[in-house]
């Protein structure tokens, strides 16, 4: 048995120093990973640093030109929105409520002109909406296409009840 407590001293005898051998250089690598590690991170910090000044100092330009950027594109979206035939109508629909505005500003005038008491009633402004408009007519045909499902229910009742079905 000696024998074998002997070769196994041999061996850890050797490994460590073996180990002791790469140690040495282990630890020197170590240090450098972590002052290379460290002087990245101070670079990285001084760019942050560099790149938040340049945002400060030049935020309103850059907003204001993506501000412009979107311009033309919205011109494009009116100039297409503006070839929609539902579109032009709901126009259409719009100028008549400005149109009454005139003709009620006109007659105003005339009646103030004419030294009469004014009888013109002032213009009232509803507020339309395009949106609101579309979900309000939506809402409304969809009201009634359940109306019609709901008098074909009540005819099929009607007639499962009376037995003609």
């Amino acid at each position: 048995m000696s024998t074998e407590i002997e070769q196994a001293a041999t061996q850890v005898a050797k490994l460590r120093a073996q180990a002791e051998k790469i140690s040495g250089p282990l630890a020197d690598a170590e240090a450098l990973l972590e002052a290379a590690e460290a002087a990245e991170a101070a670079r990285r910090a001084v760019r942050a640093s560099d790149y938040h000044r340049e945002v400060v100092s030049t935020w309103r330009e850059r907003a204001d030109a993506a501000v412009r950027s979107g311009q033309e594109p919205r011109e494009r979206f009116f100039d297409a929105l503006s070839t929609e035939p539902w579109f032009a109508a709901y126009v259409e629909y719009r100028a008549a409520r400005h149109k009454r505005e005139h003709v009620l500003t006109e007659a105003q005038r005339a009646q103030s002109a004419l030294g009469e008491t004014s009888t013109v009633p002032e213009q009232r402004w509803y507020d339309a909406r395009l949106l609101e408009d579309i979900v309000s007519h939506a809402d409304k045909k969809a009201a009634e296409l359940a109306s019609e499902f709901d008098q074909e229910l009540n005819a099929k009742r009607d007639a499962y009840i009376s037995g003609t079905d």
